[in-house]
């Protein structure tokens, strides 16, 4: 299983030097020209290893003509993805001093303050930089260079820490997670080592850099039992050896996790890798974005007469982030060359509305000039750019009808349809309304007749129709028992 492993990691090895965009890196070498001056000179890397000998470069002088030896292989891996069409990365050699970490969470990393014999000798950092690619590396050259055909000086890739996504770009709300991978190769061989077999303990450190100054976002120090500064902001590192081979080399992962960006967490990120007397760091340039909101009033038609000018175009471009690199474009399209041109008419910019995520606003207005019988069905468009958009942008657009050029449309023939239904059902109600209250009037009447005819029955049968002393009434009638009968055919006449 382990020999299967072995070919597996060498056909990697080899499929990575295959796939490597370039043999050659070109650099510059920094070094202090005193006064506070830089001095730059031309040094090359050659990273893939093959069997045909080096080219020569005349132009260069040995100690800065290196060819590097890359055990962990992580000068291939970081540029296995690497696009071939794509420039390549500026790079940067200087002189490299070992020395502890000076931070107090760090010193369980290097309990002695004196560095290891073995870590005497020459040191060199490289740092590349691209949009692709961030990468730090150690080096330690032989101290003599090789003899002819070309003079070349071998160096060893010891700390390798490098990030395929240098300059991310975050959606404001969302987390941002930036990659980190490192690699170490020990200098002191497996005979003379008296250290304990396996990958060492290390520190991993992310700062965002503002100002000048660095704030410390997160600290973690896998392997040791020491104390750290709380995580900041809600950041989670994935720090952790990724093998345990007893005498390397070894690869690690410090991948940075942060919740919810939002833009004051913008800028620039280091991320630093500490071993013993030994650290490499890489930056990161964190950007958060939010698209705009583009929505353009009146709409959806714009209604003008032959000759006046329509109403003022309304653009309102709302909830973006950042502020800078934005551009308003008015267009006409469909004219009377049936094609898209750039819109006429006096245009401006309001001032910036803030809002309280951090994204702002503001409003593009355009006064159209008066219009032509050839302009209607034109369409008028508000295009916004912005660097969180694509290419072509975000657009909105409204339709501009010329009056006495249009007839009836679909929608007016179903809001006329709408208009009556809605008049007839009214008309029906109120029909219903009248029935009811006639209805309710006669059964009133109705009750009232019953109840009078029913108190007159009962008088009739309280009156006699002689007096009560055995004579007759004047006039031969009661009274009361007279006016009774009277009403009573009242009542019967109106009921009839």
């Amino acid at each position: 299983m382990k020999r299967l492993s072995l070919l597996l990691a060498v056909a990697l090895g080899l499929a990575a030097t295959v796939s490597a965009r370039s043999a050659v890196i070109e650099c510059w070498f920094v070094e202090d020209a005193g006064g506070g001056k830089l001095a730059k000179k031309p040094a090359a890397l050659l990273l893939r290893q093959g069997a045909e000998s080096p080219p020569p470069r005349p132009d260069l002088a040995p100690e800065r003509y290196l060819k590097v030896h890359d055990p962990a292989g992580a000068l291939q891996a970081a540029f296995r993805r690497y696009p071939r069409d794509a420039p390549a990365p500026r790079c940067e050699m200087s002189l490299y001093v070992p020395l502890p970490a000076s931070a107090k969470w760090l010193s369980g990393l290097t309990p002695e303050q004196s560095c290891p014999r073995a870590l005497d000798g020459t040191w060199l950092m490289v740092s590349m930089s691209s949009p692709f690619l961030s990468l730090s590396s150690l080096l330690r050259p032989q101290s003599e260079p090789l003899p002819e055909p070309a003079l070349i000086t071998m160096a060893t890739a010891v700390l390798t820490v490098f990030t395929h996504t240098p300059t991310p770009r975050i959606r404001m709300g969302q987390d941002a997670l930036l990659d980190l991978s490192f690699a170490y190769v020990p200098l002191t061989p497996k005979a003379a080592t008296s250290l304990v077999p396996g990958p060492p303990p290390f520190g991993l450190e992310w700062r965002r850099q503002h100002l000048g100054k660095g704030h410390l976002l997160l600290a973690v120090t896998p392997g040791l039992n020491g104390q750290v500064p709380a995580a900041q902001e809600g950041s989670v590192a994935f720090a952790a050896w990724d093998d345990d081979e007893p005498w390397g080399p070894w690869t690690g992962n410090g991948t940075f996790w942060l919740p919810a960006v939002q833009p004051s967490q913008e800028g620039t990120y280091l991320a630093t890798v500490h071993l013993p007397y030994l650290q490499g760091q890489i930056t990161l340039e964190l950007a958060v974005q939010k698209p705009p909101k583009v929505a353009l009033t009146p709409a959806p038609l714009v209604w003008a007469a032959p000759g006046e000018a329509p109403p003022e175009l309304l653009c309102l471009v709302s909830h973006f982030y950042p502020s800078q690199g934005l551009e308003v474009e008015w267009e006409l399209r469909g004219g009377p060359e049936g094609r898209f041109q750039k819109a006429e008419g006096q245009r401006w910019l309001s001032a910036l509305r803030h809002h309280s995520d951090g994204s702002v606003s503001l409003s593009a207005h355009l006064q159209p000039p008066p219009v032509t019988s050839e302009q209607h069905g034109a369409r008028y468009a508000c295009r916004v750019h912005h660097p969180s958009l694509p290419a072509l942008g975000r657009s909105a657009e409204v339709t501009l009808q010329v009056a006495g050029l249009s007839g009836p449309s679909l929608e007016d023939g179903i809001g006329l349809f709408l208009s009556a239904f809605l008049l007839l059902g009214l008309l029906k109600a109120l029909s219903w309304a009248a029935a009811y209250l006639l209805a309710t009037q006669n059964s009133t009447e109705k009750v009232q007749h019953s109840t009078f005819l029913y108190f007159s029955h009962l008088i009739l049968s309280a009156f006699p129709s002689s007096s009560p002393e055995g004579g007759c009434w004047p006039g031969g009638q009661n009274p009361a028992l007279e006016f009774t009968q009277t009403c009573i055919k009242s009542c019967h006449l109106k009921q009839a």
